[in-house]
């Protein structure tokens, strides 16, 4: 069974001086998650392994790089979902936890759903999480950018963290983590922690991980769309770019998606300047890394086969 794996560190402008620092970050998430699988590690666990480095770097909006709402606080969403059983766990707007995405795995071993707020922090907590001051998940440099933006009265950040696994028993996983948009409301919830929306896995067909407009990706369940695309055998890269065009013509949103299949092909598509990605599988000697820019012409989906 081939063995695969794929990260992506958000959807957005990333400027020429911060595209070492995504593709260095993304290459270390990937290495975590590869480790996993290397050793005979679930699908999962090579997920929650990858996310979590991408939580701990404040490069990412996720952990303790969230964007600060409204109120000037870091609220996260996490998901994680299993394309064997169709079990999903997530957490959404919780504060003081240093890890999102562990948490999201302990709400899908112990009851498959969604808690929120301060019945996630609860969960957390009585779960044996990590946890932290919710202070301590505001980076310096989120801070400085949260206070130029509100009095610009901007509001941006909709990047996410996400991962796809595939395991050598052939099982599938996905997972996602944000820390939401610059300036948002508290208590938002975007696409993030949503099975179908934010991340799916069927373990007949792939898995998928999504990034960008939550709201817009939420009305046209985008990830659930990119999966059920690759029916038939469709490529990864071409189910991907399809699910964009339904994400245009349908709600003009915007967004990213990173996409592996049951064979571990790989594929992803945005519609965003920029996305960063990195990936491996078992025909690589080492993880790749990249900063893609979306007017860049493709080079065909044959670069990207397992």
């Amino acid at each position: 069974m081939n063995l695969a794996i794929m990260v992506h560190g958000g959807a957005k402008e990333i400027y020429a001086d911060e595209a070492e620092t995504h593709k260095a970050g993304c290459l270390q998430a990937t290495q975590a998650g590869w480790d996993v699988l290397a050793r005979g590690g679930s699908a999962l666990d090579a997920v929650e392994a990858a996310v979590r480095v991408l939580e701990d770097d404040p490069t990412f909006n996720a952990g303790f790089g969230s964007e600060l709402n409204s109120a000037g606080e870091v609220e996260m969403c996490a998901a994680l979902m299993d394309g064997a059983s169709l079990g999903a766990g997530g957490v959404g707007a919780i504060q003081g936890v240093r890890h999102p995405i562990t948490v999201a795995r302990r709400v899908l071993e112990d009851e498959p759903t969604l808690l929120v707020s301060h019945g996630a922090r609860r969960f957390a907590e009585t779960h044996g999480a990590e946890l932290c001051d919710p202070a301590q998940m505001v980076s310096e440099g989120k801070r400085r950018e949260w206070e130029r933006k509100r009095a610009a009265g901007q509001r941006s950040g909709h990047d996410t963290v996400g991962c796809v696994a595939l395991d050598r028993d052939g099982n599938l996983a996905a997972g996602t983590s944000t820390g939401g948009t610059n300036t948002n409301p508290p208590g938002r919830l975007g696409d993030s922690p949503l099975p179908g929306c934010g991340l799916y896995a069927d373990g007949t067909l792939g898995a998928c991980s999504m990034t960008g407009d939550g709201e817009s990706i939420a009305r046209v369940v985008l990830a659930k769309t990119a999966v059920d695309l690759l029916d038939g055998g469709r490529h990864p890269d071409e189910a991907a770019q399809r699910a964009m065009d339904v994400l245009r013509e349908r709600v003009d949103g915007r967004a990213g998606c990173i996409l592996i299949d049951t064979a571990g092909r790989i594929g992803w598509a945005h519609n965003e300047p920029n996305i960063a990605v990195a990936y491996r599988t078992s025909a690589m000697d080492a993880p790749h890394a990249f900063v893609h820019k979306c007017e860049e012409q493709r080079e065909g989906s044959s670069e990207h086969a397992a």
